[in-house]
């Protein structure tokens, strides 16, 4: 299976797709004002503190105070509060590593948040979920801190090993490496990545992680509230840390700063993959150019097809997601209706796990399969809805199928839910049902080539429009284009650009720069 990651650059923020086996598995959006990320550690400041939930708001600097649990805070807070105390109050005193510190007593699991929180306390925290609809950011006391093979836990010292790592002989050797390399007070879990690597490669991501912690111990000595204190890596980087392996085929960016950061951190990773990073730098727009735009729009509508006939409802609720398996013409093609019920939703339930995984759905999905009668049948559903979301990055519980053919699966929600829009408004009639004249777009093109050509003895010049202007443009072999040529003695360059209504175009000059018409 080839892995390809895609990154383009928008005004807004990088967008950026996972490509396997060029089918989009993964959209994220990384906006530019984002700033409260997953991953990111904040000096927070207590507000509140709410006995009846057991819970405190933080104020980490967003419009909406921030939720703490007392079920967050971790065993080790006592510990952690206290350097935070030590580190904030002695500035000019040298920095204490946390390998020397003796560590505090462990807090009781079953105590109440008044107990070790007031209003106005300073806290370490890190955004566990970000601001989700009208909540603030979900926090937490137990920091860590992720690198490609391990992550850190400052405040502790257990050493836990990935469960997807069955092999006894290799959890036993990892276990030991790691006991013997780790520095004291620092917790480690081991991440599947790590399955076979050597001592070295293994000391050099710990190593890097403890030269983080530390380097955010030295900005909190001088930090102030709402300040954040270390940052979570950009969301391509965390997908390269998370996933970069040997079927990792190529990393496409269109931004020349974006390639050089995503180069050099392929450089400090994985050395031997840096030649797979490429600068897009065509005309056509790195996402028409692999068809990803085309992708979208197909993804995230309410209905979507299945490769051979059926389709899928996907309503969303405040409280649940709901996906509806149809047979649609499918129907016809299978013996019987046990078998044709078997074949969808088999074909549903891979759809299902990637739809899951590209509008980055959380909480609860119900999934309302064609009934099928034999026992076994909904069996074979329930393991492969199992193996297909393996896959996926975030934690999910699949449950098996009801009597009545629903399947209930939780998957783990930290940030809102991916959206695109793909009902558009049309650009000409602007909703209300009616146009004038939208046939003439290609008489009005045609003008403004001839003003370009006759009156600003332009050179060189490209036209970015919807593909059934670019069809009809570029059709037989007399086409309108080749007749431009005749005319002006000038070839003219059409690209398909399927992001555009089919009523707006771009004019571009020899240089690529966008050429201002007078409508």
């Amino acid at each position: 299976m080839s892995n390809e990651l895609v990154i383009n650059s928008t005004q807004q923020g990088e967008r950026i797709v996972l490509l396997q086996d060029k089918n989009i598995v993964e959209y994220h959006l990384e906006e530019r004002d984002n700033h409260f990320t997953v991953g990111d550690i904040y000096l927070g400041q207590v507000k509140k503190v709410v006995p009846g939930l057991n819970a405190a708001f933080i104020d980490i600097g967003y419009e909406k105070d921030a939720f703490l649990h007392y079920l967050d805070l971790g065993k080790e807070f006592g510990s952690l509060q206290k350097h935070v105390r030590e580190t904030t109050s002695k500035k000019n005193n040298p920095l204490r590593k946390i390998s020397t510190l003796t560590l505090e007593p462990q807090i009781d699991k079953k105590g109440k948040i008044s107990q070790v929180l007031s209003r106005n306390h300073y806290v370490l925290v890190q955004v566990l979920k970000e601001p989700i609809s009208t909540k603030g950011p979900r926090l937490s006391c137990e920091i860590s801190l992720a690198g490609r093979y391990v992550v850190l836990q400052p405040f502790s010292n257990v050493v836990n090993i990935s469960k997807k790592i069955t092999s006894k002989d290799e959890r036993t050797r990892l276990e030991r490496l790691i006991a013997s390399i780790k520095p004291n007070n620092f917790g480690v879990i081991v991440r599947t990545a790590a399955q076979g690597k050597d001592v070295a490669e293994l000391d050099k991501d710990l190593s890097s992680l403890v030269e983080k912690w530390e380097a955010g111990m030295e900005a909190l000595r001088t930090a102030k509230p709402r300040q954040k204190i270390i940052g979570e890596m950009r969301r391509a980087s965390s997908i390269l840390r998370d996933m970069l392996n040997e079927s990792f085929d190529s990393i496409v960016v269109d931004d020349k700063q974006i390639y050089e950061e995503t180069r050099a951190y392929i450089r400090t990773i994985a050395p031997d993959k840096e030649r797979i990073v490429k600068l897009h730098s065509g005309k056509v727009k790195v996402f028409e150019h692999y068809g990803i735009e085309k992708q979208l729009k197909s993804l995230f509508g309410k209905s979507v097809s299945l490769p051979n006939g059926g389709y899928l409802i996907i309503e969303h609720t405040e409280a649940l997601h709901v996906i509806d398996v149809n047979s649609g013409n499918k129907s016809n093609t299978e013996q019987d209706q046990e078998s044709t019920a078997l074949s969808v939703n088999l074909e549903a339930a891979r759809e299902v796990a990637r739809q899951l995984r590209v509008r980055d759905m959380g909480g609860i999905i119900i999934i309302d399969f064609i009934d099928m009668k034999k026992a076994e049948h909904k069996k074979q559903v329930y393991d492969f809805m199992k193996n297909e979301m393996k896959r996926d990055r975030s934690r999910a519980t699949v449950l098996p199928l009801t009597k009545f053919g629903l399947m209930q699966i939780t998957r783990q929600r930290v940030r809102p839910e991916m959206n695109i829009i793909t009902r558009e408004v049309c650009p000409t009639c602007n909703g209300t049902g009616s146009i004038q004249a939208s046939i003439l777009i290609s008489d009005v093109i045609e003008g403004h080539l001839e003003h370009l050509f006759r009156k600003q003895n332009e050179r060189g010049i490209t036209v970015t429009l919807h593909p059934y202007l670019h069809a009809f443009f570029t059709k037989g072999i007399w086409s309108r284009q080749r007749q431009w040529l005749f005319m002006y003695g000038r070839w003219v360059k059409l690209i398909k650009d399927s992001s555009l209504p089919i009523t707006s175009f771009h004019f571009l000059n020899k240089h690529g720069e966008e050429i201002e018409l007078n409508n």
